[in-house]
């Protein structure tokens, strides 16, 4: 086997160093070990996916109050009528939402409804999977849909690290790839290189080796100049003086202010997925005593997307941004005699930012049309994901998902 320069670097910095590296490297580095062929996509747009860990229960989330059949399954769970922010006569936001209400009313919010699969499981684990893999008939899949975007992207000969996780939790299954070392990082500290006084931080060469009789080695010190240079940029954003934007004192909120910065370090990243509910007792998973817990993590969402918004907002960085939440499934129609509910199907899916028609896609589900009391889907999670593929990163999403699938009608013509 021949000593190539992806072992050569394995051997040397270690796999979790080169990963590191990874959104840092400059023209060349990933991309010549790698070899792939270019697809760059539309550089200049953002993707930020969050994730609703547990199961999210969407009739509590867009809640269809002039539907009889919403009071008679939830005779603890409704929400009253004069609390909701009503979107239209049909549907109301959870009380707690006012800050996604204010997005919808601006035009930066849209929800997607009746979003699931055919071929639904009850299973966090397996449903989750087949989010992950973006392959919800292939439980085999051994990578995921972000992941497998991240391989396609190609610049010329480099191969940047197109997205990374931004939490405390492990990186999700959506980002394991084939080819492309994908970082996880919960704060901006994590992507910067601290060097000592008086080191430069290059590796100490011979002159016969500068001159090229060694080129891994010069190979390694173009990809630490790379990285010094990217560090230098984060730094300069998180120390930026003036008035900083503010956020509140939550998880969510919290990774995506670092989320923000990343976008204004301009680092090479396309892709950023953080989570809420993971850290949590359960997260989004009610069973038993939902409407409490469900209430401080619909806020939590809420007034965390809207503080990363505004935030954008002000210099102009929302128009290449979309944010995207998802759950692995819905929740029950009707409450399970523990004031909480079972594992569903169908469920609506929010999208900000500020290139969006804003409003409803698609019809709410039926309440009394059921599967095992989960409501039915109407919409293809590989819809969406080929949505935000196809005409926002401008990726073909047939290469990604395996098939193509139809857009939806979420962006201006």
């Amino acid at each position: 086997m021949s000593f190539t320069r992806r072992r050569f670097l394995k051997a040397t910095l270690g796999g979790s160093a080169l990963a590191s590296f990874a959104p840092f490297v400059p023209e060349g580095l990933i991309g010549s070990l790698n070899g792939m062929a270019s697809e760059k996509g539309r550089p200049d747009r953002i993707l930020v996916i969050v994730q609703l860990t547990g199961g999210n229960d969407g009739l509590n989330t867009v809640v269809p109050y002039a539907d009889d059949a919403y009071a008679k399954n939830r005779t603890t769970l409704r929400l009253p009528t004069n609390e909701l922010h009503r979107i239209d006569s049909d549907l109301g936001f959870h009380p707690r939402m006012a800050a996604f209400h204010r997005l919808y009313k601006e035009g930066h919010l849209t929800i997607v409804q009746g979003v699931g699969t055919a071929t639904p499981s009850g299973d966090h684990d397996i449903a989750m999977r087949m989010w992950h893999s973006g392959d919800p008939d292939n439980l085999n899949c051994q990578t995921g849909w972000i992941g497998r975007t991240a391989d396609l992207f190609r610049n010329g000969n480099q191969t940047q690290a197109a997205a990374a996780f931004v939490g405390p939790i492990a990186a999700p299954f959506a980002l394991t790839a084939q080819d492309t070392f994908l970082p996880s990082v919960r704060t901006l500290n994590d992507l910067m290189i601290h060097e000592l006084p008086g080191q430069s931080g290059r590796l100490a060469v011979t002159k016969q080796q500068r001159t090229g009789d060694n080129p891994l080695l010069n190979f390694v010190q173009e990809g630490m100049s790379g990285a010094r240079e990217n560090s230098r940029r984060i730094q300069a954003v998180a120390g930026q003086r003036g008035n900083p934007f503010p956020y509140p004192s939550f998880g969510l909120a919290e990774n995506l202010r670092t989320v923000a910065q990343l976008i204004r370090a301009d680092i090479g990243i396309r892709i950023f997925f953080t989570e809420l509910g993971g850290g949590g007792i359960g997260g989004f998973d009610n069973h038993a005593n939902q409407l409490g817990n469900h209430c401080a993590l619909l806020h939590q969402l809420s007034e965390s997307v809207a503080a990363f918004v505004d935030d954008l907002n002000r210099d102009g960085f929302l128009d290449r941004t979309l944010l995207m939440t998802f759950s692995e499934f819905g929740r029950t129609v009707k409450e399970n005699g523990r004031r909480g509910t079972n594992h569903g199907n169908a469920a609506p899916i929010f999208l900000a930012g500020g290139k969006l028609k804003g409003g409803l896609v698609g019809r709410h589900p039926s309440l009394t049309d059921l599967d095992n009391d989960a409501l039915k889907f109407h919409t293809d999670f590989r819809q969406v994901y080929a949505t935000v593929l196809d005409r926002w990163l401008g990726f073909e999403s047939k290469k990604i998902l395996g098939r193509p699938f139809d857009s939806l009608d979420v962006f201006p013509d």
